[in-house]
């Protein structure tokens, strides 16, 4: 093979080398600015730690039964009170610490709510999953009677296993237990009858 010749073939090599090199940089550098083009149609982090609102659709949800949605990293319960649930809240208000949530009213609900039922609507509680004491998450106890570690008159609520803290199907804390105030009522609203928006009352 000639001198000449050969110089070709390296010269063609080295470019063939050069464009595949160009080419795989160029797609990499294309993915790389295509990935925060992309990642700028998600909620940044920070949004999500500054409390944005949360819709939450109800329409399933049955007589009975609690739904929870998280807002802020914590849990919201939406409960669908049954008209047993409902009878039963002023029948209990003398063995609440705070029945009319009119301590820390600011904290512990919206205007609203600081009512009966510490509700919008009757027949629906939302209400922060979270106990005051030391913050552990209380379990459902919607049962009605005697159970372990409830009283035996117990009408139905949550309770805290962490350190026995009670609390009724309206959040509100039965006296004598180590958590100080009732549940908190996170500011909320109707955007229709079956869907609510957790974290905004501004229409409210």
């Amino acid at each position: 093979m000639s001198e000449s010749l050969a110089d070709n073939i390296s010269l063609d090599s080295s470019k063939r080398t050069w464009l595949i090199a160009s080419g795989c940089a160029g797609a990499v550098g294309g993915l790389a600015a295509a990935v925060p083009f992309i990642s700028s149609f998600q909620p940044s982090e920070r949004a999500k730690a500054a409390g944005a609102a949360v819709e939450a659709d109800i329409s399933n949800l049955k007589l009975g039964e609690k739904m929870t949605v998280e807002w802020r990293g914590k849990p919201v319960w939406i409960v669908r009170r049954t008209p047993e649930m409902l009878a039963a809240l002023p029948t209990i208000d003398s063995q609440l610490v705070d029945p009319n949530s009119t301590r820390k009213p600011a904290e512990q609900a919206p205007e609203y709510a600081r009512n009966a039922t510490r509700s919008i609507k009757p027949e629906v509680l939302v209400v922060v999953g979270i106990c005051t004491h030391l913050g552990c998450s209380p379990n459902d106890k919607f049962t009605t009677g005697p159970q372990p570690s409830l009283p035996d008159d117990w009408k139905g609520g949550f309770f805290c296993p962490c350190h026995g803290s009670t609390f009724d199907l309206a959040g509100r804390v039965f006296k004598n237990k180590p958590a100080p105030d009732n549940l908190e009522i996170p500011p909320h609203m109707y955007l229709s009858d079956t869907k609510l928006l957790i974290g905004d009352d501004k229409k409210a």
